[in-house]
């Protein structure tokens, strides 16, 4: 069921292609934006956007769009270093979703020509690439006696193993980073879907400048291990902020 879905998926995003190059050249949008949502960081992610009108509907728009995120399991324990660098404990794999996307807009108000707000509705679809990167950390292998160092100093790099490797976690002098994994990377094949709200600002009608606040539900094709020790899950759901910028022409 899940294959059919995704390959329904596909196609529909083909079919929509095609739709997309019939349309009108006029009123094109790029938008970049910042995402916050409440399965990410501080900065959950960005976006880009581009936008035009549908043929023939006067208040209707499609778009196609990227969009990365970093997802965060939500038992995460932030904990300080040996050499104060933060790492978290127990986690193995950092998650970056891609979601390239189709959707459209449905104007609820319209702005006025030179200033105002102007609401719309927004629906966007398309697949999800769940990326897991290897967590990596410093770990202090040097021995000691009594408090004082015994032999030579070593310090090695290593993927994060908190069940039968690394369970000292005193002697974890802090994260390596993710770039430290990336040649790991593992692809995992999902689905997305959101709705929104969106409030566009613009003192001129070629400046774009709003916020998009709504619900994204997205799901993989298996359960994506970030803290072992801890469930994870193949579904997930959050509420979301973009704030985004750009130009109409």
């Amino acid at each position: 069921m899940y294959k059919s879905f995704v390959i329904g998926l596909l196609l529909f995003l083909g079919l929509t292609t095609g739709v997309s190059a019939q349309g009108e050249e006029q009123s094109r949008e790029f938008t970049w934006g910042i995402n916050w949502n409440t399965n990410g960081g501080i900065i959950g992610g960005a976006s880009i956007r581009s936008s035009r009108p549908v043929p023939d509907k006067e208040k209707w728009q499609q778009f196609w769009g990227l969009e990365i995120v970093e997802v965060k399991h939500p038992k995460e324990n932030r904990l300080l270093g040996l050499d104060g660098d933060v790492f978290v404990l127990g986690k193995t794999n950092y998650l970056f979703v891609a979601r390239p996307e189709y959707g459209r807009d449905y104007t609820l108000f319209r702005k006025a020509p030179e200033s105002g707000v102007q609401v719309n509705a927004v629906v966007g679809v398309g697949p999800s690439l769940g990326l897991l990167v290897p967590y990596y950390i410093s770990y202090d292998y040097t021995e000691y006696r009594n408090g004082v160092q015994v032999g030579p100093t070593d310090i090695r790099v290593e993927r994060y193993d908190p069940i039968t490797q690394h369970r000292e976690f005193e002697n974890i002098r802090g994260s390596a980073g993710f770039l430290t994994g990336a040649n790991e990377t593992d692809v995992n094949l999902g689905a997305h879907l959101r709705t929104a709200l969106s409030f566009e600002h613009g003192r001129y009608q070629e400046n774009i400048v709003g916020v998009e606040t709504g619900f994204l539900f997205e799901a993989f094709n298996k359960k994506l291990i970030m803290l072992p020790a801890a469930e994870n899950y193949k579904v997930f759901t959050s509420v979301y902020l973009t704030v985004y910028w750009g130009r109409r022409k």
